[in-house]
């Protein structure tokens, strides 16, 4: 299995429900560098996973949805702990409908696979990872 890494932050506010979270219920930030991974099991004709430029575009494009927003306020999070691992899984949600749209060109016609890890700190991360449907990245 062949693999391309990408990487990016953002920043957020947000606060959890519940008292596993204890100080946490209170409003506060985080920052979170990302690490997204495309597999696919053989390389393209060019010798390529996927085009390491337009993966770049794609994820700081789905992660400026929420940068620098307070994520108690968005609606799509009503009711819902944005953990990060949940997060992890929005984000994979979200780079996955794009490969599938196409937007990450022809090079992505042949992934199989995503992998998101959001990376709280140095010693904490929380990560998603799954399979692409076999037409995900076919250009239309």
């Amino acid at each position: 299995m062949y693999s391309v890494n990408v990487r990016d932050h953002f920043m957020i506010a947000h606060s959890f429900r519940g008292e596993a979270f204890g100080p946490a219920q209170r409003l506060h930030g985080a920052t979170y560098v990302v690490d997204l991974e495309f597999r696919r099991a053989e390389l393209d004709a060019d010798g390529m996973v996927v085009d390491i430029a337009r993966a770049t575009e794609v994820l700081r494009s789905v992660l400026g949805e929420f940068n620098l927003r307070n994520l108690d306020d968005d609606p799509a999070f009503e009711g819902r702990n944005t953990t990060t691992e949940f997060m992890a899984r929005v984000i994979f949600g979200r780079v996955a409908a794009r490969v599938a749209a196409g937007e990450l060109g022809p090079h992505a016609g042949g992934l199989s696979g995503l992998r998101v890890r959001l990376n709280e700190s140095h010693v904490a991360w929380a990560a998603y990872e799954g399979a692409l449907p076999a037409e995900a990245g076919r250009t239309p």
